[in-house]
C-alpha cells in the first residue's frame, strides 16, 4: 500500500503531515536527535569504510536517523587526517553507505540529513578554505563574499551536504572573546550584508544553511566564551538581531542557537527568543538547532536532564546536537512534561525539510571518482578575498610598496611568516603537504617572478608564546645584514598542536596550550605575547626600514608595534593564500583597499571600544589615556588617493511619504593617485534628537568600488524609511521626525556631512 508521503508530486509539507501520522513516538523522537560525532562512526581501512557498532544501535534504536553531524570533519578534535577520514570518492562511498544503512533500517524509509561545520570554508579534508570571517568583514565587499561562499557550496552539494553550519550571528562586542575571529564585524549593517550573503552564496548551489549561533554571544561578560549576555531587549534589536533578521529574508534553512544566558534565560530555554522573535516577528519558518551538549547545559537551571530537554523543545529548539536530554523526549512525554503537539511540530519541520532537500527522492550520491580539486587558478576567491581585506594602518616616508629596484637583500623574520596553520584560524581541517602560501613563500614567489637577484633571508627569531636568546640572537643579525626588515607577528587558532579539548570540542585553555585565539581562548590582555615584542624592539635597533605584517584572529593593542614600525599592515586570519596576497601588497601589485571591521583598542581597560557607542556618555574617557581607540572601524589606508566631490541630496527636509520613495545622495569620486585601486565609502547617519538614547554614529551604508588611475565614478547612496527608524520607548520600529546628520566617511576620516531633517 502506497502512502501519501510517497507521492512526489505532493507538496513537501503535505507529505510531511502524512509520513508523521504514521510514526511512533520513538521513531519521532529519533528525528529530532543529532547525537553522533559523525567523524567517529566510521573506521577507515585503506578504501574500505567500516560503520561503527554504536552507529548501528542508533539507527536501529529509532528505526532511522534524524540528522548526522560531522561525516566528513576532519581535525585535530575529531582525529581524522588523510590516512584516517574520507577525502575523494571515499567521501561518498562512506555517505552511500551511510544513507544505505539507515534507509534499510527505517520501517518508513526515511533518509538521514547531514550537517556539516563551514564556518570559513568546508571542514573537511581538501575543503575549500577561506579566511575567517573577521577577515572577510574587512575586505567590506560582500558581493565577492557571496562567489566565495558559492564554491563552498559547490563542494558541499558535491559531498550531499544537506545543512552547512556556518558562523555569521555572533557581533563583535568584546575583542578578549577568543571567537572573535569568527564574527563579521562589530557594527550589524555590516555584518548583516556578509551574512545574508553567505547564505545566498551557499543556496545558489543547493545547500541549505544554519546561521549560528543566535543570540548575542559577542556580548559575553568579560569577553569569556559562553557567558552571561548582560544587556537589555533594545541592544539586542538594535546590534544582534539585525543579522538574524538578514538571514530570515533570504530563507535561511536552519539557525543554532547559543550557548550563553541572556539577562538570567539561556537561549536554548528562550521561547521569547525563539519563538516570538524568530518565528512570528522575523517569519522564520525553518529548524532551530542546539549548539553542542547545550541542552544538557540546561541542567544548570533544572537539575534534571529529562525536564532540560522539555524545556529546549518547549522554547523553540527542534533538533538537539551531541547531547543526552533531547533522547529522552519520550520519558518527558510520559512525565507530562511536554505534549504530543510540541514533538509533532518539531518532528514536522525536520520531515518538511527532508522533503524540500528531495532526499526521498534521491537518497544517493553518484560516484564519480574524477571529481578535480578546488585550486587556486579555478578557484579564486579565497585569495582575492584575503587581497582585498589586508588593512594598512601606517606607512612613513611610503616605505611601502617595496620599490624592488632600491633593495638587495630582504629579511623575513618572525613567528607568522612561515607558518601556514597560523594563518588558517579555527576550526580548520589539515592541509595536504605544500599547500597553501605562507607570507615567507610569496615574498620568495614574487621576487623569483620578478626576475630580480635580490636575497631573501629567513629567521624565525621566537616561537608564537616563547623563544630562546640563540633565536632572537640570529634574527637580530640577519636583520643588521640586510636592506630592509619584513617582520611577521601575531597569534594562532590553530589547533595542531599542544592543545587539549572539550566535550564539545572548544580548547581548554592552559599554560601549554599553543593558540592565543579560538574558541575556548579567551584573553585578559589582548597584548601580543611578550617574546614577541622583544623581538621586535631588538630588531628595531637594528634596522630602522622595518615593515611589520601581524597575522591575527582578534583585535591587539597594537600601540607599540605601531611605533616601532616604519609600515605596519594588519591582517586577521587569511586563509590559504593569505601569504601570496600579503607579497603582492607589499611589493605593489595592488593597493591594499581593507577597511577595519572592528576598531583597535590603545589599553584592554578601554573596552568596549566599538565606534557605535551611545551619546548618553563620552566613551573611552579617562584621565590616564588618550580618548580615542588606536585606530577605530572604517580605518585602512591606500597606496592611491581619491577626492570626493559634487555631493548633491535630492532632498534635506522630507515627510515621511517622501521617505517611502527614498532620498538619494550623489556624489564623484576620481582616482588622482599613482595606482588603480579600490575605495570604500561609507554613509553613517547620527539622529540628534530622539525618544531613546541614539549611536553617535551608525553605519546605514557601504560601497567598495575600483578605480583605475586618473578615472572617475559616479556613486549614490539611497536612503529610506528603515534607515531612519528607531525601536522608541514602546519597543516599536519607528522613524522619529527631527533632525539627522548624514557622514560620508573613507579611510577614517569624515569626507563631507549634512543635516536632513524629517517633517
Amino acid at each position: 500500500m502506497a502512502y501519501l508521503y510517497e507521492d512526489p508530486t505532493r507538496l513537501p509539507k503535505e507529505r510531511a503531515v502524512d509520513l508523521l501520522s504514521h510514526m511512533t513516538l520513538e521513531e519521532k523522537v529519533g528525528q529530532l536527535n543529532q547525537r553522533l560525532y559523525g567523524f567517529a562512526i566510521y573506521e577507515r581501512k585503506r578504501e574500505e569504510i567500516i560503520l561503527s557498532k554504536e552507529f548501528m544501535e542508533e539507527v536501529e534504536k529509532y528505526s532511522g536517523l534524524g540528522t548526522l553531524y560531522g561525516l566528513y570533519r576532519a581535525d585535530p578534535w575529531a582525529g581524522k587526517d588523510y590516512d584516517s577520514g574520507l577525502s575523494g570518492s571515499l567521501s561518498i562511498k562512506a555517505y552511500n553507505q551511510v544513507q544505505s544503512y539507515v534507509l534499510a533500517h527505517s520501517r518508513l524509509k526515511i533518509p538521514v540529513m547531514m550537517s556539516s561545520e563551514c564556518p570559513h570554508g568546508h571542514q573537511a579534508l581538501d575543503g575549500y578554505l577561506l579566511p575567517v570571517n573577521l577577515c572577510s568583514g574587512a575586505s567590506f565587499h560582500p558581493e565577492l563574499f557571496r562567489e566565495a561562499y558559492a564554491v563552498c557550496g559547490k563542494q558541499l552539494k558535491e559531498q550531499g551536504v544537506d545543512l552547512a553550519l556556518v558562523s555569521m550571528l555572533d557581533i563583535l562586542r568584546d575583542p578578549r572573546w577568543g571567537r572573535s575571529e569568527e564574527c563579521y564585524s562589530e557594527d550589524p549593517y555590516l555584518a548583516s550584508e556578509f551574512a545574508k550573503a553567505a547564505v545566498e552564496g551557499l543556496h545558489s548551489k543547493g545547500v541549505g544553511v544554519v546561521a549560528k549561533h543566535f543570540c548575542a554571544q559577542g556580548e559575553g561578560t568579560g569577553g569569556v566564551n559562553a557567558s552571561a549576555a548582560r544587556i537589555g531587549e533594545r541592544e539586542l534589536r538594535e546590534i544582534h538581531f539585525p543579522a538574524m533578521e538578514a538571514c530570515a529574508t533570504v530563507g535561511v534553512e536552519g539557525v543554532m542557537a547559543a550557548y550563553n544566558e541572556i539577562d538570567g534565560v539561556f537561549c536554548h530555554a528562550n521561547a521569547w527568543l525563539l519563538n516570538q522573535v524568530l518565528r512570528e516577528e522575523m517569519g522564520f519558518d525553518g529548524v532551530v538547532m542546539a549548539d553542542g551538549v547545550a541542552i544538557d547545559q540546561l541542567d544548570v537551571m533544572t537539575n534534571d536532564r529529562v525536564l532540560s530537554g522539555a524545556l529546549a523543545l518547549t522554547s523553540g529548539v527542534d533538533i538537539g546536537l551531541w547531547d543526552e536530554a533531547f533522547s529522552k523526549l519520550g520519558e518527558a512525554y510520559q512525565r507530562g512534561l511536554v505534549r504530543m503537539e510540541d514533538i509533532d511540530l518539531a518532528v514536522l519541520r525536520v520531515l518538511t525539510l527532508k522533503f524540500e532537500r528531495g532526499l526521498f527522492e534521491q537518497p544517493y550520491l553518484p560516484e564519480d571518482s574524477n571529481k578535480k580539486g578546488y585550486t587556486l587558478q579555478e578557484y579564486p576567491q579565497s585569495y582575492q578575498l584575503a587581497l582585498e581585506s589586508a588593512i594598512l594602518l601606517k606607512n612613513e616616508q611610503q616605505l611601502l610598496p617595496i620599490d624592488l629596484s632600491k633593495v638587495s637583500s630582504i629579511a623575513v623574520i618572525g613567528p607568522n611568516a612561515d607558518e601556514i596553520y597560523h594563518q588558517l584560524g579555527d576550526y580548520t581541517p589539515p592541509l595536504r603537504e605544500g599547500e597553501g602560501i605562507t607570507v615567507l613563500r610569496g615574498i620568495k614567489d614574487y621576487i623569483k617572478v620578478s626576475r630580480r637577484t635580490i636575497e631573501v633571508r629567513f629567521a624565525k627569531g621566537c616561537e608564537l608564546m616563547e623563544g630562546s636568546e640563540d633565536e632572537r640572537e640570529k634574527a637580530v643579525e640577519l636583520a643588521k645584514e640586510c636592506d630592509l626588515v619584513i617582520t611577521v607577528l601575531g597569534g594562532s587558532s590553530s589547533r595542531f598542536g599542544e592543545v587539549t579539548f572539550d566535550t564539545n570540542g572548544a580548547a581548554i585553555a592552559g599554560n601549554k596550550i599553543s593558540m592565543d585565539c579560538g574558541e575556548g581562548v579567551d584573553s585578559a590582555f589582548l597584548a601580543l605575547p611578550q617574546v614577541q615584542l622583544e623581538l621586535i624592539r631588538s630588531l628595531k635597533e637594528q634596522n630602522n626600514q622595518l615593515i611589520t605584517v601581524v597575522l591575527m584572529g582578534r583585535p591587539y593593542v597594537l600601540n607599540e608595534i605601531e611605533d616601532l614600525s616604519k609600515g605596519l599592515l594588519i591582517s586577521f586570519y587569511n586563509g590559504p593564500w593569505g601569504g601570496k596576497a600579503i607579497a603582492e601588497l607589499i611589493f605593489g601589485e595592488y593597493s591594499p583597499s581593507g577597511r577595519l571591521p572592528v576598531s583597535l583598542p590603545r589599553h584592554v581597560g578601554q573596552l568596549p571600544i566599538y565606534y557605535n557607542y551611545r551619546s548618553s556618555y563620552t566613551a573611552m574617557n579617562y584621565y590616564d589615556i588618550a580618548k580615542t581607540p588606536l585606530h577605530s572601524f572604517g580605518c585602512g589606508l591606500s597606496y592611491t588617493e581619491f577626492i570626493y566631490q559634487g555631493f548633491s541630496l535630492t532632498k534635506q527636509q522630507f515627510t515621511a511619504e517622501e521617505l517611502e520613495e527614498g532620498i538619494t545622495l550623489s556624489f564623484t569620486i576620481k582616482n588622482i593617485g599613482k595606482m588603480d585601486g579600490y575605495t570604500v565609502p561609507q554613509l553613517y547617519i547620527r539622529d540628534v534628537a530622539a525618544s531613546v538614547v541614539r549611536r553617535v554614529r551608525e553605519l546605514k551604508g557601504f560601497q567598495k568600488l575600483w578605480i583605475e588611475q586618473g578615472k572617475e565614478k559616479n556613486c549614490e547612496f539611497r536612503l529610506r524609511t528603515e534607515q531612519f527608524c528607531l525601536w522608541n520607548r514602546n519597543m516599536n520600529y519607528v522613524a522619529e521626525p527631527g533632525e539627522f546628520v548624514l557622514f560620508l566617511s573613507d579611510q577614517g576620516e569624515d569626507l563631507w556631512n549634512e543635516s536632513v531633517y524629517l517633517i
